[in-house]
């Protein structure tokens, strides 16, 4: 009987290994296929929605002036730089991260706290209320279209090219959450750049493991009109293509925990094997025992 067992035990244990094992088609990132545009030129092409601003968001204004043209007599010191601002005050004004700020990922209360009391905060109308200018609207517009606007204003008081209008939010701040495996890279980040991939932004927080499912990452990104939710296949080269691989501010990047890793299996080989024989010497333990009673 027991010999019978053991050759049960032999032909399970491969089975468990050869279906449990993660393989290398689902941990490489950007495996080739056929879907993947590329243009006439053999290059993909860049595919980079352009962020339009919502409700709630927060902005930083900064009007740059010449020496001579003291844009603080028009305008809100904290919203200008020029000959009578102090080099603090400017620094706050142009967004610089300081103070009580989180970023680096679990235990902060997140945000950077000098951009939130001195920047432009999106009211729940969708305006902004720039001190000497009054109220612009926001929501839906591009920083550029917002940019230009006040710029306009602004030429009321000064000579063409004698002023500059600087609006920016505070980078791409966006989200990331996993399971209790990925703590090292869950939390608020913020990137100080023009663009930032979702590759580019998992690099830079060191990675995903391989209990995280990469064929199922899930974002949730903030629209003037609503959440919209989208998954992608991180495994394949045409993720490329879609918009979604370019992290807008204010995204939010789930990372699912694969079916395998949360029964035990898949995370290494030996863990496999030993979780196997593991299952099997316990069935055949409560066996054996039952069959003695």
């Amino acid at each position: 009987m027991m010999k019978n067992y053991k050759y049960l035990f032999l032909l399970i244990v491969p089975f468990l290994i050869t279906t449990s094992c993660i393989t290398t088609k689902d941990v490489r990132y950007m495996q080739p296929n056929e879907s993947l545009v590329i243009n006439e030129e053999g290059l993909v092409p860049y595919n980079i929605p352009v962020y339009r601003i919502t409700k709630n968001d927060i902005l930083n204004l900064n009007i740059v002036t010449t020496p001579k043209g003291d844009a603080a007599q028009f305008y809100s010191s904290l919203n200008t730089s020029g000959s009578t601002v102090a080099p603090s005050t400017n620094n706050a004004a142009t967004g610089g991260r300081g103070g009580s700020i989180s970023g680096s990922g679990g235990g902060g209360t997140g945000g950077n706290s000098i951009f939130y009391f001195n920047g432009l905060k999106v009211d729940s109308k969708g305006d902004i209320n720039v001190f000497g200018i009054g109220y612009i609207k926001a929501e839906g517009r591009t920083i550029e279209e917002i940019s230009q606007e006040i710029q306009d204003k602004v030429n009321e008081n000064f000579q063409e090219g004698k002023s500059e209008v600087r609006l920016n939010t505070d980078g791409i701040t966006y989200y990331i959450l996993g399971d209790v495996e990925t703590t090292g890279i869950t939390g608020e980040k913020v990137a100080h750049k023009n663009t930032l991939t979702v590759t580019e932004a998992l690099a830079i927080n060191g990675g995903l493991n391989r209990t995280i499912d990469r064929k199922s990452i899930v974002i949730h990104r903030k629209l003037p009109e609503g959440i919209k939710i989208a998954k992608i296949d991180l495994t394949r080269e045409d993720v490329m293509n879609s918009p979604y691989y370019y992290i807008q501010n204010g995204d939010e990047i789930y990372l699912n925990t694969r079916a395998k890793s949360l029964n035990g299996f898949g995370k290494d080989p030996i863990q496999t094997l030993t979780t196997g024989v593991s299952v099997i010497t316990t069935a055949l333990s409560i066996y054996l025992l039952l069959k003695n009673l």
